[in-house]
């Protein structure tokens, strides 16, 4: 046997080691990738089960009545989540009408027209909003919010548009939807503003190019090119900020006020589903209020799931349609 054959045998020998070892090592990843996600689909069945299994007496008590009834009452063990749901739409409704265009225009300036350095500064400004704890932003709320809607928006805005239910007169506690919109509107705007710079940067930069040489203005670029071709990636974002709007609990605890009932005015308390979970669920004060409760985590759960559902529905309608121009 000469020399170059034995090389050539330990040669084949190691790279059928090495065959052996990548294979190995693609059954381990692909096993441990397929248990992690099993893993997060075992937890959130088991989260909704938990939440059915923990509503079951009061829906049987209640039954679907329960979402249009108005009154809760736990010393009569009487409950309702009409005004829940209510402050629940009307609040999360309030903070995206706020950030979708504050969060898409931060997403333009980042994308479009801001200078490197500007970006790489408040580009990571912006996404380090989205790590404020919400209890932060909560006492952000009471200390400094709170007193500038009593003092300052709420007079002015009554003034201007007092003829409109929704800005009726001015309260005095600074607790309200309107100041919990704002706040939402604050944790919702880092999550729109980083979707929409990404998707901003996917339109070929050919298309923004041939515009402008035909004399196309920056404005005219933007609303003739760039929307239009992301549009349904910015509904798809607004989806996504919506759901963190919906399940926000702490920060609106802190400043909706905690008042049940269905108000035509912006500056009056409210409550919504997930502020009154954490606000009574530990002193719950029977077990049908305790199941109640559940029937509002549960109703939460739905409503987040089916916002979360849109939004990849929309995205891949979205990339379909991409795919399709393409």
């Amino acid at each position: 046997m000469t020399a170059r054959t034995a090389h050539a045998r330990r040669a084949t020998a190691a790279r059928r080691r090495a065959n052996r070892i990548d294979r190995w090592a693609g059954l381990a990843l692909y096993a441990t990738c397929l248990a992690a996600s099993l893993l997060v689909a075992l937890l959130i069945v088991d989260v909704a089960y938990q939440l059915v299994h923990g509503s079951h007496l009061a829906f049987s008590r209640f039954g679907l009545g329960f979402l249009t009834t108005s009154e809760w009452a736990p010393n009569f063990n009487r409950f309702g989540a009409a005004p829940l749901l209510f402050g629940t739409i009307v609040s999360s409704a309030m903070a995206l009408v706020i950030a979708l265009p504050i969060g898409a225009a931060i997403g333009l300036f980042l994308s479009m027209f801001a200078p490197r350095a500007v970006r790489g500064t408040v580009g990571p400004l912006v996404e380090m909003l989205a790590a404020v704890p919400s209890v932060i932003l909560g006492l952000w709320g009471i200390l400094v919010l709170g007193p500038w809607v009593r003092g300052t928006a709420e007079p002015a805005l009554h003034g201007a548009f007092g003829f409109l239910p929704i800005f009726g007169p001015a309260q005095t506690t600074g607790a309200s939807m309107f100041t919990a919109g704002i706040v939402l509107a604050i944790m919702v705007v880092p999550i729109i503003a980083s979707v929409s710079r990404d998707l901003f940067l996917t339109v070929p930069r050919e298309l923004r190019d041939g515009a402008e040489a035909l004399g196309a203005t920056p404005w005219e670029v933007v609303r003739g090119v760039v929307l239009p071709a992301t549009a349904s990636g910015i509904a798809a974002a607004a989806c996504l900020g919506l759901g963190r709007a919906l399940g926000e609990a702490i920060a609106v605890t802190q400043v909706i006020g905690n008042r049940t009932g269905v108000h035509a005015s912006l500056f009056l308390p409210g409550d919504t589903l997930a502020s009154r979970v954490a606000n009574q669920f530990q002193g719950a004060t029977s077990a049908l209020h305790t199941s109640a409760l559940f029937y509002l985590a549960t109703l939460l759960l739905i409503i987040g799931i089916a916002t979360n559902v849109l939004a990849q529905w929309i995205g891949h309608s979205f990339d379909r349609r991409i795919g399709v121009a393409r």
